[in-house]
């Protein structure tokens, strides 16, 4: 082909005055912008992320909301909750229904129980549950596929199956309207989830290689001196895992403090928030209600939350990592 034929092809045509782009030119131009939408995969373009975007926002808006409408909704004051405009946002901020939330509760008091039961219980099965999962996972020992059947079999039973014949056997023991139904439980790795935190620790020591257990057997180590030198400090992951999981449900745990702590004078905050409640109810029941109730309640809920927020906050990096470590994930 001659080059005047070649850049006739190539030129651009005009037509009445408007020049237009051959069909070529417009493929590349479609297939560009079909790239940069839809992407050479598919969760590498513009509308998969436009699309995942709104999903996460709308997933996080849910979980945010009634977070948002109880901190809206406990600075309210009279004014602000008998104006039907203000819904969200209030004009004037009041912090007389937390002080009012603190005092029903005796915040300071059951604060401290609440910390004390849950994190004695955490530091309790992060040790406990550590060496039953090394002991299924690297030790051999007669009937293990029973025993761990049999820990499966706790794992997935509920606890009100077996609660009668509990309560009377601590009762026997004098334990009752105290802590040590939860406490004593944890140092055998029972306890809130113990079945979990143990196979939370089978799994991660089951990943790790089988030389470090021959390595420290060559020198002599015993099996105790391999999993408290050894193993135990290399499961720093599951440790955060197991601390922080173990710490939360046990912080927000109601059942079993209302089964065994109800009628105690020391109680933790799930239980004074149900004594308040209930004293409400029946002040709602007497004609008494309040205008100010739902903000208390809301009030109180904060009150609770919060240093589950805190905890949080600092040490979700590692949290995550954790679960991602473990397997959990999977």
């Amino acid at each position: 082909m001659s080059k005047e034929g070649r850049d006739s092809q190539v030129a651009k045509i005009t037509i009445n005055g408007v020049k237009r782009v051959p069909s070529a030119a417009f493929d590349r131009i479609g297939a560009f912008v079909r790239y940069r939408l839809i992407g050479g995969e598919i969760d590498k373009g513009i509308l998969f992320k436009i699309v995942m975007y709104i999903i996460l926002i709308n997933v996080a808006f849910i979980y945010i909301k009634p977070i948002l409408y109880m901190v809206t909704t406990m600075v309210k004051d009279a004014k602000n909750i008998l104006d039907p405009s203000v819904i969200w946002v209030p004009k004037s901020i009041f912090l007389g229904h937390l002080q009012e939330a603190v005092r029903l509760l005796q915040y300071t008091k059951s604060l401290a129980i609440s910390v004390s039961l849950a994190g004695a219980v955490s530091v309790l099965q992060v040790f406990s549950c550590a060496v039953a999962g090394y002991a299924f996972a690297r030790l051999d020992f007669p009937f293990k596929r029973f025993w761990m059947v049999m820990l499966l079999f706790t794992f997935i039973m509920p606890p009100q199956v077996v609660i009668l014949p509990t309560i009377m056997m601590f009762k026997s023991f004098g334990w009752l309207d105290t802590v040590l139904p939860m406490i004593i439980p944890a140092v055998f790795g029972h306890g809130l989830k113990g079945a979990l935190f143990v196979i939370i620790y089978r799994s991660f020591y089951s990943t790790l290689p089988k030389e470090l257990d021959e390595a420290a057997r060559m020198d002599g180590a015993s099996a105790f001196r391999l999993f408290f030198r050894v193993m135990f400090p290399l499961s720093k992951s599951a440790i955060v895992v197991v601390v922080l999981f173990s710490f939360v449900w046990n912080w927000n745990d109601f059942y079993l403090p209302s089964i065994f702590m109800f009628t105690a004078e020391n109680v933790p905050l799930s239980i004074t928030l149900a004594r308040m409640a209930a004293e409400m109810a029946l002040a709602a029941g007497a004609g008494e209600m309040s205008v100010y109730e739902e903000s208390i309640k809301m009030a109180a809920a904060f009150l609770i939350i919060f240093p589950l927020l805190i905890v949080y906050f600092f040490a979700q990096r590692w949290f995550i990592e954790g679960v991602e470590r473990t397997g959990l994930v999977e």
